[in-house]
């Protein structure tokens, strides 16, 4: 394979390896993430079971989601550094192995403590993941379908969250609510050693300054600041689509006790109307990943322009949804879920477009690390934020007035993405400039015989 197969290459509309190899590495990056996310939001249906035997306030259930997100976060960055400069794949098989040993470790606990640490290597084992399976597809495939993919890739999230909390609530009710962490770690430990089968990219060389920036973490954090400041799309797109994802949060890891406790529902079937919604975002994310990609296709910043008003629609609908018979305007439980199903398909109208936005904009060698950025904000600001802040006020007042305030962070977001049309063509054309410079240097480098290029760069 020459110095055009990898990231960066002159000729982006082509198959890395192959066309057959391309979507063999997408179904098994797809179906890993599809387990992230089953073993991730498994515990949500639980609540009822353990609210009842354990005595846990909305605050402590809350963590558990959280803690997951902020180890997520705090671990992203260091993976996908390793995996830029190393092996992507095999990054990738230790990431699943620890996070499925870690979620069956979860049935054998015995107390809050042992279970929120159990929680905490859950998510220390997905660190990074959605970075460099992303940056892994990206490369696999041409710029053309880059973006409907990762659209896809990320909307598989939302597939494994409607597992998890359908199987989660099915698994309890039958053999109890420790034996479901048991039933879905398994399916991860096997995908993981088919995973070795997936073909890397070679890894890209870096220009001096890229070079050094990443050769510890304390440069890599002064050169991700400096990235932020420079690309100010990459900025307000990590507010933006943090920001949603508070939304997104919130809902899907109260929904099924909202049903329980709103509308008495028991929290087996709570649980399958509860994944009815998560599927609808499911849905929305790939629809709106496809629309926001046409929209922009001859405009670029149509993009964001777009994400700005869907997330405000979002908004309107879930106020609606939660906010309404609060005020007195008298809905059946059927109307309201309708309701709460419309939202759900609008509130990931941010999931596969951001990331796209995001690797767009960053140098190709770094892109696992630059996607790292956004999964940093996304998990730390976003993911782990909203299930704990709903607990806090659901504590404090209820739990239905939680998840009617909790969408006016759509406001944010929406701001966020208006803010970044005004600099995302700009940081467009500089990337594009940057990649080009980058691979007319690799190839004066291949064509001296005198002047191989070093080993690491090629390897």
């Amino acid at each position: 394979m020459n110095l055009h197969d990898a990231p960066g290459r002159p000729n982006p509309d082509q198959y890395l390896h192959g066309r057959g190899a391309a979507w063999f590495a997408f179904s098994m990056t797809l179906g890993l993430m599809v387990v992230d996310y089953v073993d991730r939001q498994v515990i949500v249906s639980l609540f009822p079971y353990m609210k009842r035997d354990w005595g846990l306030s909305d605050k402590q259930l809350g963590a558990l989601v959280s803690v997951v997100s902020i180890t997520v976060a705090l671990g992203a960055l260091p993976v996908a550094l390793f995996a830029d400069r190393a092996s992507r794949v095999k990054s990738i098989v230790a990431m699943a192995a620890v996070w499925s040993v870690a979620t069956i470790s979860c049935m054998f606990t015995r107390g809050y403590g042992q279970l929120l640490a159990a929680r905490a290597m859950v998510g220390l084992g997905e660190a990074g993941y959605g970075s460099v399976g992303a940056a892994l597809i990206a490369s696999h495939f041409p710029a053309r379908l880059r973006g409907a993919l990762l659209a896809g890739f990320f909307a598989s999230a939302s597939i494994g969250s409607v597992l998890g909390v359908m199987l989660g609530g099915l698994i309890a009710a039958r053999w109890g609510w420790q034996a479901a962490f048991g039933v879905v770690g398994v399916p991860g430990l096997l995908l993981a050693l088919l995973y070795l089968k997936v073909r890397d990219y070679r890894t890209v060389a870096l220009t001096p300054r890229l070079e050094r920036a990443t050769q510890s973490a304390t440069a890599t954090m002064r050169a991700i600041a400096q990235r932020l400041l420079q690309s100010r799309t990459m900025l307000w797109v990590c507010i933006g689509g943090a920001a949603q994802l508070v939304v997104v949060s919130a809902v899907w890891s109260w929904l099924p006790s909202w049903l329980n406790r709103v509308h008495g529902i028991e929290p087996a079937r709570a649980a399958v109307m509860a994944a009815g919604v998560v599927l609808c975002g499911a849905v929305g994310s790939v629809l709106w990943g496809a629309v926001v990609d046409r929209a922009g296709a001859r405009r670029p910043r149509a993009k964001l322009q777009l994400l700005a008003t869907l997330c405000l629609v979002s908004l309107v609908v879930l106020v609606a949804a939660f906010g309404l018979p609060k005020l007195g305007v008298l809905l059946t439980a059927g109307q309201q879920y309708a309701l709460i199903a419309v939202g759900g398909l609008l509130m990931t109208c941010s999931v596969g477009p951001v990331s796209a936005i995001v690797i767009d904009v960053v140098h190709p060698g770094v892109r696992a690390t630059g996607a790292s950025v956004l999964a940093l904000f996304q998990n730390l600001f976003g993911l782990a934020a909203g299930p704990f802040i709903a607990g806090l006020l659901s504590d404090r007042f209820d739990l239905n007035t939680a998840l009617a305030v909790m969408p006016a962070f759509s406001v944010l977001a929406a701001g966020a993405f208006w803010r970044g049309t005004a600099t995302y063509e700009g940081d467009l054309r500089r990337c594009a400039d940057a990649t080009a410079e980058t691979a007319a240097a690799l190839d004066a480098c291949a064509a001296a015989p005198a002047s191989p290029l070093p080993q690491r760069a090629a390897a």
